[in-house]
């Protein structure tokens, strides 16, 4: 296997007597600066000390090309849900310590990984320590006309937090996904399962409507929701089944009409669950009357395989897409969890037209928690560990760091070839740099070259590692 390739220059340039020339080259082409992060964590997302010049290509060698000319899709970001749990641990933290943790998340400097994008629960979710809406009422009585409506419930630990974030980055873009309505509002009376009684349609609608500025009166701005978290999944706890045809009456007819009226900018986003049933958000872009008020449609990747975003996109190539959800498991290995999330949410959601890719969750304790119980997930790994005062960082956060320090908000995805088992994505910042994410899932290391134009620049990844390359 070829050593890493700035040893390699320098053995060839003491070897040849010719130090100065290859100094020269470095000097007069343009270089690239790599962070990596290998399979047994011990570069975790680091610069490396060498750059990789541009030179003539070889021919012989595994070769990615990358091509700024062709564009794709705008980037919105990279990052987590903020769940309910997530923040009440990041609100425990000291100060100091608070602040320290919050600029390295959310700023690009120094450590920093940047994230750009957060999405939250509209309510609990089941990463909450216990399920509540922002309408709950006795059992037998309902309100309709939301007068008890309230979210002194995220006044506690999400909106102190949030407001630190806006405060480091106020261009975050902010997704809102409810688990369930209030019960009420449900054929069964429950958090768990049921489904949204018509009658109470319009209620939701406005529901959805004071959430948005409510949370604005708050100072944060909500750029999206999506109206059900796992619209196929009512066993979870919160949850709710929504089917699509169901989905469909519910924007054309209330939602959509409510941010019409109210002037709600925000976007409304279909569907929210697996790629095994692109159907669910092509069923509701074919109702005429529905697609105006459509923004696009989000995805998660627990069935089915990450092409579906694909096929949405070809039917309705002017409606956006979105990868909003995938765990990383507590009980995995981080080789396992960090070459394949980097293969198929970093590099597989943004090649078939994603513009954002977030991972669940920012943080839970040293045990998975806090969690709801009866079918909140019980080994959902963070982001981030944080266990007292003690923080650690997982998989997730090399996964999303590798993309989101380097890749603002828009950018806009280019054209580069996958070369083997080098998944790869790369792209063009509003800055001018382009940046190369890749990862080897092949079992062997494998030497390669970027390629651009006329010119290369040779590299080699061992198994499983990650590289961002910039230039």
């Amino acid at each position: 296997m070829m050593k890493r390739t700035g040893q390699l220059l320098c053995c060839l340039a003491l070897l040849t007597g010719s130090v100065q020339p290859a100094i020269s080259q470095q000097k007069k082409n343009k270089e690239i600066r790599y962070w990596l992060t290998s399979p047994d964590k011990s570069i975790a997302l680091q610069q490396q000390a060498t750059t990789l010049p541009f030179t003539t290509q070889d021919k012989n060698m595994a070769t990615i090309e990358v091509d700024a000319t062709t564009k794709f899709q705008p980037i919105d970001g990279f990052g987590f849900t903020l769940t309910g749990g997530s923040a009440t641990l990041i609100n425990q933290l000291p100060a100091a310590q608070q602040d320290a943790l919050l600029k390295e998340l959310f700023l690009t400097k120094g450590n920093g990984i940047g994230i750009s994008y957060l999405r939250l629960s509209i309510g609990a979710s089941d990463l909450s320590a216990s399920v509540f809406t922002y309408d709950d009422m006795p059992d037998g009585q309902t309100d309709p006309e939301l007068k008890h409506f309230n979210i002194n419930e995220e006044k506690k630990d999400l909106i102190p937090v949030l407001k630190k974030i806006v405060a480091l980055n106020p261009a975050i873009k902010i997704l809102g996904s409810p688990w369930t309505p209030p019960a009420w509002m449900k054929t069964n009376n429950s958090f768990i399962g049921g489904s949204l009684k018509p009658e109470y349609y319009g209620a939701y609608a406005q529901y959805f409507v004071k959430y948005i500025k409510t949370m604005k009166a708050a100072g944060i701005t909500i750029d999206a929701i999506t109206i059900q978290n796992e619209p196929l999944h009512p066993k979870n706890n919160p949850s709710m089944l929504m089917l699509a045809e169901d989905q469909a009456i519910f924007i054309k007819d209330h939602l959509g009409p409510a941010f019409k009226k109210a002037g709600v900018k925000t976007k409304i986003i279909l569907y929210d669950h697996n790629c095994d049933k692109p159907e669910y958000p092509l069923t509701i872009l074919r109702d005429k009357a529905a697609y105006p008020y459509i923004d696009g449609s989000a995805f998660h990747l627990y069935g089915g395989t990450i092409d579906a975003l694909s096929k949405v996109h070809d039917e309705f190539p002017a409606k956006h897409l979105y990868f909003t959800e995938q765990w990383s498991d507590g009980k995995g290995s981080f080789s396992h969890e960090l070459k394949n999330n980097v293969s198929k949410l970093i590099v597989g959601a943004t090649r078939n037209w994603s513009r954002n890719v977030l991972q669940w969750n920012l943080a839970a304790d040293a045990h998975w928690n806090p969690h709801t119980d009866q079918g909140g997930c019980s080994q959902c790994l963070g982001g981030i560990t944080i266990d007292g005062q003690s923080i650690s960082r997982n998989s997730s956060y090399y996964v999303i760091g590798h993309a989101a320090k380097f890749v603002p908000a828009g950018s806009v995805r280019i054209a580069s070839n996958i070369a083997g088992p080098l998944d790869n994505v790369a792209f063009l910042t509003p800055g001018g740099k382009t940046v190369l994410i890749v990862v080897n899932t092949d079992a062997a290391a494998q030497d390669f070259q970027i390629k651009v134009k006329n010119k290369a620049a040779a590299a080699s990844l061992r198994s499983g590692e990650v590289a961002t390359f910039v230039w």
